[in-house]
């Protein structure tokens, strides 16, 4: 059997993989600040007794794209939206830390801020508990106070800081989740220079028409690998019945 066979089926294969990352871009085009994984192929020459007669292609995700996304205004008082480089600080449900650009907070039952998939916000301090019947405010440098309402002196307590990061992106490495981590699980040091506008969120930074032309090409280009291997298998049948009459 010809080894292109083996070529065409490693492209066909890693198209399949790319489009994946494709389409996974394409369903978080309206999360809040999530970053587009990046893809790219590799070749590798298969290497044996002689010189090297095939090139294989390999599928790879070197990172992620860090452009910032759209920052829309909502108004609410736990949305924000870091501007220019940094990231908010969160806790995983494995309790390691963790960090994300996505600026829609809550408060959770038991009173901690969290984000909008349920994960804790970290404070300089560790988490943040906010009190009941206390409208929240969180300053440009993350700081975060609280109006009790049930006063009538409207007292303001400050309740901890958002810890904000700004750590070299080379060093941190994109989970399935959508979250980033330091590579060997190091924690990142708060960095003040972070800022945050208050009332607002970052969009995904995933341009969803150029997500389908992707995907487009994509399929375009898996349909001419199997055009390939169709036309090896032509071929090789072609030469098996010149064998045969030649015998």
């Amino acid at each position: 059997m010809d080894r292109l066979i083996y070529v065409a089926m490693t492209g066909a294969q890693q198209l399949l993989e790319k489009q994946a990352v494709a389409s996974h871009n394409l369903a978080n085009a309206s999360t809040p600040g999530f970053k587009a994984d990046i893809s790219a192929f590799r070749a590798v020459p298969m290497y044996g007794p002689g010189q090297p007669t095939r090139t294989y292609a390999i599928e790879t995700t070197p990172g992620a794209d860090f452009s910032p996304g759209t920052v829309t205004s909502t108004g609410r008082e736990l949305d924000v939206a870091i501007n220019g480089p940094g990231f908010l600080s969160v806790q995983t449900r494995n309790g390691t830390e963790a960090y994300t650009r996505a600026g829609a907070l809550s408060v959770s039952p038991e009173g901690e801020l969290q984000t909008s998939s349920g994960l804790t916000v970290l404070g300089d301090g560790g988490p943040i508990s906010i009190p009941e019947n206390t409208r929240i405010a969180i300053g440009a440098d993350g700081t975060v106070s609280a109006v009790d309402q049930s006063s009538p002196g409207a007292n303001v307590t400050t309740l901890g800081k958002l810890k904000l990061v700004n750590p070299d992106t080379s060093q941190l490495v994109k989970g399935g989740d959508g979250l980033f981590r330091m590579k060997g699980g190091a924690s990142a040091d708060g960095d003040d220079t972070v800022s945050l506008t208050s009332g607002a969120v970052e969009s995904s930074n995933v341009n969803a028409v150029s997500a389908m032309v992707d995907m487009i090409d994509l399929a375009r280009q898996f349909e001419m690998q199997m055009k390939a291997l169709q036309t090896i298998d032509q071929n090789e049948q072609h030469a098996s019945q010149l064998l045969a009459t030649s015998g």
